[in-house]
């Protein structure tokens, strides 16, 4: 009699069932600061090359950052919302 008491507590226990509630993991910060500071041009430098040469760098490295950071954010925001829609 005992043990069929135990047991069905046991399986009465068991069959409760408890909701998990799983947060979204937050992103780490560096990942989600803006681009690094652009070049300055050095005050020695004055010819029209060493400044077309310092706007094209600033300008290729600035716009790879800006394009990266965007993907990764979109891609971030849309797993999030995948994440809360899935319940």
């Amino acid at each position: 009699m005992k043990k069929l008491l135990l047991i069905s507590l046991l399986l009465t226990g068991c069959a409760a069932s408890v909701p998990v509630r799983m947060s979204f993991p937050q992103a780490p910060e560096p990942l989600l600061e803006t681009s690094k500071e652009l070049i300055p041009l050095e005050a020695d430098k004055k010819k029209l090359s060493d400044l077309l040469d310092n706007a094209n760098a600033n300008y290729t490295e600035y716009h790879e950052l800006q394009e990266k950071h965007k993907a990764w954010i979109e891609w971030y925001n849309t797993q999030r919302k995948i994440f809360e829609g899935v319940k």
